[in-house]
């Protein structure tokens, strides 16, 4: 009886924990979960080139201004 106690105070508080932390990271994410290692945000429109008026991704855009 006292095994059952234990593992299950262990498996709630192990819950407790989870989702504590996925709470956290959602309320308040990280700086390099809201942009990539360029700068630019993860969930950005595409962009239009202005010379052939394709739509492109932004990190596409930023990496030729980087010089990459």
């Amino acid at each position: 009886m006292n095994a059952t106690l234990l593992m299950r105070v262990y498996g709630v508080l192990a819950a407790a924990v989870t989702l504590a932390g996925l709470a956290w990271v959602y309320a308040a994410p990280p700086q390099s979960l809201r942009t990539t290692a360029e700068g630019a945000p993860h969930f950005a429109p595409k962009v239009i080139n202005p010379e052939t008026g394709e739509a492109l991704p932004l990190e596409t855009l930023v990496r030729h201004y980087k010089g990459g």
